[in-house]
């Protein structure tokens, strides 16, 4: 019995150092593992806050290259500006001083050629005090000033006391060098036909140069139709050499046909001067 009390009492303490053994075991695999994860959790977090870091810096760079790019293509907008008004303005210079030419501007390594034409109005005009006229003067030739000294020239007319010549002195020269025609002998023709008052008559036809059909003015119905009329009648008949009624581009050839009367020429003539002096 105590042989068997014994072997008893062995086997139990065996059984609980088996036990206790298991679970220390246990726990020390436990803990292990904890430490494990902990040191495998702090490497992940690690990680993270490298790739965080180095995107951010990635992205800085990115910014800053991008930020650099578009300063230098600022840059090189306003310089392609800047040479622009450059050449615009020595282009503007050149028109003033020069005949028609192409000139050749270097900007930048690049040339630019430019068509420019002179401007400078002495060069393709006369002044006021050139103008001349005579009885035998072809009065299909302009007189050769410009537009703004013909309004100037209507303007200080003092023989235009309705104002009609200076309020229509635009109509007047561009009808003048549409059709080819003097400015000069144009204003005193109207002047002689209508008077420098301009007749009521001739004010309410619209027709300023005795225009006539079937013994009666003809009527327009403005001043620029009546005026346009007039022109176009003396560049096709009376001044273009394939006219009806030419027979020479003169005072004395228009005369012929259009007022056969002895005092029409000298009459015209006349107010020709008036305009001019």
């Amino acid at each position: 019995m105590k042989d068997n009390s014994k072997s008893g009492l062995c086997i139990r303490q065996a059984i609980c150092a088996t036990m206790a053994l298991i679970t220390l075991t246990a726990h020390i695999q436990l803990f292990v593992s904890a430490n494990a994860n902990t040191r495998i959790n702090t490497k992940t977090i690690k990680l993270q806050t490298m790739t965080e870091e180095i995107t951010q810096e990635k992205i800085q760079k990115i910014q800053q290259t991008v930020g650099v790019k578009q300063v230098k293509e600022i840059k090189q907008e306003e310089t392609k500006i800047a040479q622009r008004n450059e050449t615009q303005q020595e282009a503007n210079q050149i028109m003033k001083t020069t005949e028609r030419k192409e000139i050749t501007l270097a900007r930048a390594g690049q040339e630019r050629t430019i068509q420019v034409e002179n401007q400078e109005s002495n060069s393709k005009y006369i002044s006021i005090e050139d103008i001349t006229i005579s009885k035998d003067m072809d009065l299909s030739k302009r007189c050769g000033i410009s537009k703004e000294d013909f309004k100037i020239l209507m303007t200080n007319l003092k023989k235009d006391t309705s104002g009609f010549f200076k309020e229509n002195s635009d109509i007047i020269y561009d009808l003048c060098e549409k059709y080819e025609i003097n400015e000069i002998f144009f204003c005193g023709l109207i002047a002689a036909e209508s008077g420098w008052n301009i007749a009521s008559n001739h004010r309410s036809a619209n027709n300023y140069i005795s225009m006539m059909s079937k013994g009666r003015l003809i009527r327009y119905s403005s001043t620029e139709e009546g005026l346009e009329a007039a022109a176009k009648l003396l560049h096709n008949n009376y001044l273009s050499s394939d006219g009806a009624y030419y027979h020479g581009a003169t005072l004395s050839g228009v005369q012929k046909c259009f007022c056969p009367e002895s005092t029409w020429l000298n009459l015209v003539y006349n107010c020709m001067e008036q305009t001019i002096n």
